[in-house]
């Protein structure tokens, strides 16, 4: 699938992710500025918090208790549109998500 990352500066990153990767993993990979995924994606940060487009977000499904626990803690504003990027995963219904990367 293909994922898109919009950055605070305008720029974008595009790369082809594998099914069942996590979002995190992928803009890890890939050197997105601001995914940072310190825990590993174990659910133990907000380091890789997205905010998914608005066409994207029924798709990506909403946070669980525990993930909306740690929005909370995120450094950037959150907002309805707000995931920990390590709990969305790559699939072909997801082929070209598009997620913005908060200004830290």
């Amino acid at each position: 699938m293909k994922a898109i990352w919009k950055l605070p500066n305008g720029e974008e990153i595009t790369a082809e992710v594998s099914d069942g990767t996590n979002m995190m993993q992928a803009a890890v990979d890939n050197n997105v500025p601001g995914v940072v995924g310190e825990c590993g994606g174990c659910l133990s940060c907000a380091t890789c918090h997205v905010y998914v487009d608005p066409a994207w977000v029924e798709k990506t499904g909403v946070a669980d208790d525990f993930e909306d626990a740690m929005l909370d803690v995120a450094e950037a504003e959150r907002t309805d549109q707000s995931r920990l990027s390590c709990q969305i995963e790559a699939s072909g219904e997801l082929d070209g998500l598009v997620l913005i990367v908060p200004q830290a």
